[in-house]
């Protein structure tokens, strides 16, 4: 029996909406700025579909930190990106990504990184012992300040 899990971070970026969004619709910007994308000097990147937006596909095969998994963008919108998430190693699990992308009354863009899924029974019993804000927290955070030193730049 799986129960999901719901995951988030967010930060204000001193940058106009679009420009962030560029950096998220693309995966190709995502060596910009997501935290796992240096935990394999040697992993490799494959890329498929249309270069952003709905549709577009990115694959990576790493070593045991990177592992191996596949994005593919469900949706694009100025205000939102959503990605469907599936690693396939070193564990296999199925998520929804989604961004939000909303004006910041001080000019520039609040940004919300959500991530939910399924959790079953094992990740379950690892949560009691690891929680996702303790396993997932810090990467999310790095992530969203690299995203936000890459949008201001």
């Amino acid at each position: 029996m799986a129960s999901d899990f719901r995951f988030s971070r967010s930060t204000t970026i001193d940058a106009p909406p679009q420009r962030v969004h560029a950096l998220l619709d693309d995966f190709h910007e995502w060596r910009r700025w997501s935290p796992w994308e240096s935990l394999d000097g040697h992993m490799e990147r494959t890329y498929d579909g249309p270069r952003s937006g709905v549709g577009a596909v990115y694959a990576w095969r790493g070593d045991r930190k990177a592992g191996e998994g596949r994005m593919e963008v469900l949706e694009s919108e100025p205000e939102r990106v959503v990605v469907d998430l599936h690693f396939k190693a070193p564990m296999t699990a199925r998520n929804r990504v989604e961004f939000t992308l909303t004006p910041a009354p001080t000019g520039g863009t609040d940004v919300e990184w959500v991530m939910t899924g399924p959790q079953n029974l094992v990740m379950r019993l690892m949560n009691r012992l690891w929680s996702m804000d303790r396993m997932l927290g810090p990467d999310f955070e790095r992530g969203l300040s690299r995203l936000k030193t890459a949008a201001e730049s």
